[in-house]
């Protein structure tokens, strides 16, 4: 296999011009370009494009999304094999190709991976690929001119009809950027025999592993033989066996004393190498290799005690764990720039995060391999949507055999992964149905004529080529005729009665709760670095036009976030005037909502047969590009403060505490496989830092599980803070802490307190003398951040990298100022 990705270049494509016509425009038409590459990416290479994430840019390179664009390259093949092909692992979109003024092929699927047999078309010599690129947008509305336009969310209309990322056409937290091009690999295959195909499908009976493997052969000759062998993690083939070459080779191998893997936190993830060689006497004719990680996983829906509906979470190696993560959205909008380091980098914040799933979201892709290979080593689980979001899709023959195409192919590539958990048929799709009369008690299920894709052609593909995984229709999704995807009670449920719909308080996240929440969020400003690099000087104000494009949240009625934010603000603080203060401000209010939305779900996984609550999925982890959005992470891969409430909240072990009339509210959770034995302190100041109340508890938590219990607290006229931690019982080593604060926050007057930072090793040791809300330290790479501070013992944070002579802090009602680091602590 040789990668095609160096020599290409791009020109815009005439009307009317095609395959050999196209190949000769003249050489100041085209510009170097590359593959995997869109043209958007070309053009801004070569400056010919400004940057569309800067300022409002967005709206000055939609031109390029109209135009059609040619891609050539001229490279030479050498000998020719017996077998030639060139391998297309993604077009985007509309694409014919030409090999040497031959038409190869038309495609209409971005998805769908292409293998061209080429052998009569390859020479020997120099050889001209071409591509031509129609524009997306106007081919997709020629389809819905046929078959009609249809209800969605975001977006042109007629992006139902173009299998392309949906995100492309503008979403609420997105840019409409229609990029175009090869964005993923182009290589060439020269082949006598190779192994199409390579399956796996595992059984656990305790620590022994059984392996069903297959290999589809192409090319294989009477006399041949493939070969299997599984290698432990460390190299060492633990498991062999030889089948004679046939269409399917087939064989079992056995491991006597597997190590399974483990989503994080329950265990280690180690990963075998499943290698199958298709051999001619002792010669090797093709070989392919699959990294699997041993495991049982399944999707449990059972009782729940006392309550209505069943429970929805997920059981690994016979291990029931609550699932918290995050939604995932593509990393950029042109593709390209994803590279594998990002990639790692994202997942591995993830997993920094405490976090042990993220959802691959419907309107995205199906993501690089570096994406899956990364939450396998990392042990995140993966929820993988079909791609298909927020519409009412169609389901004529056409399209219909595009989907099962692209799902097989999406299927094949991705079923041998260790973390993929589940596959589910699209997002929010069943919502819009019911907001439109087509689904819904009541409601003739052939009104939503897409069913036929999310519970027909999906689960049929599922069935066949990876039988051992679930299934699930939709997110959100209830099952039961009928039966509202809503429903709190059984499946799981987009809970966006905070921010969206009724703009809940934050406070209320208990409130809506469900047994799995696969959605949630609050809106925050990104850093204020990656602010000030794309506005303007003159923009660079809260209230600015600029500052409110780079917020695409809206409804039907048009752009809204900016005003969801301010009441949001209004609602919990007094905010400043200047960027800085308002950046502070939403992060503040995206942090503490976190907070509450990860405790108030978690803490309902309770006892076997009490999971009520089986798993937390923000929206979302991460950004395209930079804007105002409901990520934890801005797209220059800053961290904001919901990320640290969050990772704090997901710890293997957390505490929670609610301040109530006449006492206070405690819960433990446990991640662990195993009880705790802890010791907890709750512990009550006034403002001017005079402790008012304190108790002490002993509590056994069990494994994998939740507990409560109340205080009883005397009642204050005043605003005060409270701090809860927990320590291991008998060593008092501190394992986790939690501070609540009698609220809103807007009738507070802080800043009164004196906050001392002190080098302690590599460490630091922070310590005020009056209650400190939102301490945002900035200057140095902290485990821990946005931290609450009572009087008493500092808080320890170690540091990453060199100690900083001083650091940029900011908190409530603290204006930014500079803190020195003060000598060794004692």
């Amino acid at each position: 296999m040789i990668d095609l990705h160096d020599g290409w270049q791009l020109a815009e494509a005439p009307e009317g011009i095609d395959g050999p016509a196209l190949a000769a425009l003249p050489d100041a038409a085209w510009l170097p370009a590359g593959v995997p590459g869109t043209a958007h990416g070309a053009l801004l290479a070569a400056g010919r494009i400004p940057d569309p994430f800067v300022g409002c840019n967005e709206a000055e390179v939609g031109w390029v999304g109209e135009r059609r664009w040619a891609w050539r390259l001229g490279f030479d093949a050498g000998e020719l094999a017996a077998r030639e092909e060139l391998v297309f692992e993604g077009l985007d979109t509309y694409c014919t190709a030409w090999l040497n003024g031959a038409r190869l092929f038309d495609g209409d699927n971005m998805f769908l991976p292409r293998r061209a047999d080429v052998r009569a078309q390859l020479r020997p010599g120099r050889n001209e690929l071409l591509l031509c690129f129609e524009p997306a947008l106007a081919r997709a509305r020629a389809v819905e001119a046929v078959h009609g336009e249809r209800a969605r969310w975001n977006g042109d209309s007629a992006r139902l009809h173009a299998r392309k990322a949906q995100y492309h056409f503008g979403w609420d937290w997105g840019p409409e950027l229609i990029v175009s091009g090869p964005w993923r690999a182009v290589r060439r295959c020269s082949w006598s025999a190779r192994i199409d195909e390579l399956q796996c499908r595992s059984r656990i009976d305790g620590r022994r592993a059984t392996l069903q493997v297959a290999a589809d052969l192409q090319g294989a000759a009477a006399g041949q033989r493939c070969s299997f062998e599984l290698l432990d993690p460390e190299g060492h083939r633990v498991a062999a066996a030889t089948a004679a070459a046939a269409d399917v080779a087939r064989a079992t191998l056995a491991v006597a004393d597997a190590r399974l893997w483990w989503p994080r936190g329950l265990g280690a993830q180690p990963l075998y190498t499943l290698v199958a060689r298709l051999l001619d006497g002792d010669r090797v004719l093709a070989e392919s290799r699959r990294r699997i990680g041993l495991r049982t996983l399944r999707l449990v829906q059972e009782a729940v005690d006392g309550e209505a509906g069943r429970s929805f979470h997920f059981e690994v190696n016979g291990q029931a764990l609550f699932a918290g993560g995050a939604n995932w959205i593509p990393d950029d909008n042109l593709l390209e720039r994803i590279t594998p380091a990002r990639y790692r980098e994202r997942v591995a914040q993830a997993a920094a995060a405490n976090m042990n799933m993220l959802r691959v979201w419907g309107g995205g892709i199906y993501e690089h391999e570096a994406f899956y290979e990364a939450c396998d080593e990392a042990g995140i689980l993966v929820w993988q949507d079909f791609m298909f979001a927020c519409g009412l899709y169609p389901a004529n023959a056409g399209f219909l055999a595009s989907v099962c195409a692209e799902a097989e192919a999406a299927v094949k590539r991705l079923r041998h992964h260790a973390c993929l958990a589940l596959w589910c048929g699209n997002n929010e799709d069943y919502m819009l149905a019911e907001s439109v009369g087509l689904a819904g008690p009541g409601v003739p299920a052939e009104r939503f004529e897409a069913r036929a894709i999310y519970e027909g052609l999906l689960p049929e593909v599922c069935a066949a080529l990876d039988p051992d995984r679930g299934y699930w229709p939709g997110s959100p999704f209830t099952p039961g005729d009928g039966v509202k995807s809503s429903d709190a009670t059984i499946g799981d449920r987009h809970s966006w009665e905070v921010w969206h719909q009724q703009m809940l308080p934050y406070q209320n996240y208990g409130d809506v709760q469900a047994r799995f929440v696969s959605e949630f969020g609050m809106q925050s400003h990104p850093s204020l670095a990656l602010l000030e690099s794309v506005l303007p000087q003159a923009e660079r104000f809260p209230e600015s036009r600029t500052m409110q494009w780079h917020n695409k949240a809206g409804s039907a009625a048009g752009p809204d976030g900016h005003r969801r934010l301010a009441v949001y603000l209004a609602d919990n603080l007094r905010v400043g005037s200047t960027l800085a203060d308002h950046v502070y401000a939403t992060q503040f209010v995206q942090a503490e909502a976190m907070r509450v939305a990860y405790q108030d779900f978690r803490r309902r996984w309770q006892a076997p047969g009490a999971r009520a609550v089986g798993g937390a999925l923000v929206w979302q982890l991460n950004d395209c590009w930079p804007a105002t959005s409901w990520a934890l992470i801005d797209s220059a891969g800053t961290a904001k403060p919901a990320w640290h409430t969050v990772r704090r909240a997901l710890a293997p072990l957390a505490v929670a505490l609610r301040l109530e009339a006449g006492q206070a509210r405690l819960a433990v959770m446990n991640g662990a496989a195993a009880g705790r034995a802890l010791s907890l302190r709750l512990r009550v100041f006034a403002m001017d830092g005079r402790e008012l109340a304190g108790a002490r508890l002993a509590l056994d938590v069990p494994a994998c599980a939740s507990l409560e219990t109340t205080q009883p607290l005397p009642a204050w006229s005043e605003p005060v803070a409270a701090e809860l931690c927990a320590f291991e019982a008998g060593d008092g080593r501190e394992l986790a802490r939690d501070c609540a604060w009698t609220e809103p926050f807007r009738f507070y007057r802080l800043g009164g307190a004196r906050i001392d930072i002190r080098r302690d090793g590599q460490a630091l040791l922070i310590g005020c003398d009056q209650p400190v809300k939102g301490l945002w330290l900035q200057g140095a790479d902290l485990a821990d951040n946005f931290i609450d501070l009572v009087p008493g013992a500092p808080r320890r944070v170690e540091v990453a990298g060199a100690l900083p002579q001083q650091l940029q802090a900011v908190a409530l009602d603290h204006a930014g100022r500079v803190l020195p680091l003060l000598g060794q602590g004692g």
